[in-house]
């Protein structure tokens, strides 16, 4: 009788057998002191907020690129995000095998090398390449939280893992008042300058400090896997992040689109058959993956929303009806409060992960944001309520990021940690990239024009078209808090 290969729908978390390296990891927990788990904690830490600034900083200056370089200077963005897509996952899976640290020091090398090209670049092609550098240390965050799981002593494991969750989300809220401050007092290179002393710091940081994690898988890298995955993703972001320069009606992008879903079912049909499969598609299928997976879309979504959302709506000319004329620094800075929120909350979330659980924790964080968005749809009048709405959307995204990794971590095997980790890092970003193509269709679909003197010299999103953007971001996050409320609790029989 031939076994079934259908993963089960777990409701109890996995508990993996005690191993010689688990064994190692708790005399390591045992013998790490405050001071050093803070350092740690730290460095870690410092990492995951660089690479996150690092994908939001070029946002605010965009325009002034494409003043310097045309409309190819969006490449920028698009190259570091189709990397992104494809290291996040191999990166993660390569952790688990060989070492999380290890992956974390060549992601955070990545990013120092990366920022340093495009430091001295001049030319337009040399500064994609250095954003395509880049794009290899977005794996940083997964594995800096899969990391810190082993090595934090366990009553700081929980609230470790939120913050550095919490920063993918609180980078990029500080990211934009920082590029608006330098654009207006120096040279946009200086934002690589940052980032370059940045990245060396964290990475002689962590190559000093933080010892490596004893679980390590060993095997041998699924090649093929490997280039499957990364063509399926490619075929997938590419399109999504150039719609708004190609047309939703370009036979480009549903060719790409159609290209991602051949590839991409061509890809789990091979990994299905293998014994070491880049990623194991039997853990992703069960229920609270999946779940906890969807919602970070939502969230991902919501989140980025926010900040093309703010900055720009803020930014926007006062003949708009709704806009307050504001710098690039001022734009930036209404998002300031959000990224303190996220940063506020994720520890009161540790907090509150273990009292009422992770699903309910995450489904409060997606309410949280629900509401924020609910009130950006309402309040328009004043700067003030602008800030406030938003911190408010930080503050549900700083609970539901830290929320997210406890669920993961709960329901995967130790050996898989960084893999999984990787994944939803990737979910999030693909909810990013929804949020790019969707919100821009959404604002361009209304506009107002300014008219001087009978000629029309600007022009912008409506109200109206912001108001769509923002419910759809409600939505989001009611869909997201909808799906984890029904992740069954540990010992409840799941519903047929």
């Amino acid at each position: 009788m031939t076994e079934s290969t259908e993963p089960p729908d777990l409701v109890e978390p996995v508990a993996p057998l005690a191993t010689g390296a688990d064994v190692e990891d708790e005399e390591v927990r045992a013998h790490t002191s405050g001071a050093r788990a803070n350092l740690e904690l730290l460095f870690v830490g410092l990492g995951a907020l660089v690479v996150s600034l690092t994908q939001s900083v070029l946002v605010p200056v965009l325009g002034l690129l494409q003043r310097d370089f045309g409309s190819n200077a969006n490449w920028l963005l698009t190259s570091t995000l189709l990397v992104a897509a494809v290291s996040v996952p191999i990166l993660g899976r390569l952790g688990d095998m060989f070492g999380k640290r290890l992956m974390l020091l060549i992601s955070i090398g990545a990013l120092t090398v990366g920022s340093l090209v495009d430091a001295i670049s001049h030319d337009l092609g040399w500064l994609i390449v250095g954003r395509a550098i880049q794009g290899a240390s977005s794996a940083a965050i997964p594995l800096g939280i899969s990391l810190l799981a082993t090595l934090m002593p366990r009553e700081r494991v929980a609230a470790s893992v939120a913050l550095i969750s919490a920063m993918l989300g609180v980078g990029g809220s500080l990211g934009l008042p920082l590029a608006g401050f330098v654009a207006e007092h120096w040279d946009w290179h200086v934002l690589f300058w940052i980032n370059s002393v940045a990245g060396v710091l964290t990475f002689l940081g962590v190559l000093l400090v933080v010892p490596e994690s004893h679980h390590r898988e060993g095997g041998r890298v699924d090649l093929v896997g490997a280039v499957l995955l990364s063509g399926g993703l490619v075929c997938l972001i590419l399109p999504l992040e150039q719609s708004s320069q190609w047309g939703w009606g370009s036979a480009r992008v549903w060719l790409l689109l159609v290209a991602a879903v051949t590839i991409l079912v061509a890809f789990a049909a091979y990994e299905l058959r293998r014994d070491e499969p880049l990623v194991d598609l039997a853990a992703l299928r069960r229920r609270p993956i999946v779940t906890t997976n969807l919602a970070s879309i939502c969230f991902g979504f919501a989140l980025f929303a926010s900040f093309i959302g703010t900055s720009t709506f803020v930014e926007a000319g006062r003949w708009t009806g709704y806009g307050f004329g504001s710098s690039l620094l001022t734009g930036g800075l209404a998002l300031l409060p959000s990224g303190l929120a996220m940063l506020f909350f994720a520890p009161v979330a540790a907090r509150m992960i273990a009292v009422r659980g992770a699903p309910q924790t995450l489904a409060l964080g997606a309410g949280i944001v629900a509401a924020g968005w609910v009130i950006r749809i309402v309040l328009t009048s004043s700067l003030w309520e602008i800030i406030v709405a938003t911190a408010v959307i930080g503050i549900g995204t700083g609970i539901g990021y830290a929320a997210m990794p406890s669920l993961i971590n709960a329901y995967t095997p130790r050996h898989e940690i960084a893999a999984a980790n990787g994944l939803n890092t990737l979910f999030r970003s693909f909810g990013s990239t929804l949020a790019t193509a969707l919100g821009t269709s959404i604002l361009a679909s209304s506009l107002v024009h300014h008219v001087v003197d009978g000629q029309v010299v600007d022009g912008a999103p409506s109200l109206t078209a912001y108001r769509w953007l923002f419910a759809v971001c409600a939505l989001a996050g009611v869909l997201a808090a909808v799906l984890v409320l029904t992740i069954p609790k540990p010992g409840r029989p799941p519903s047929s």
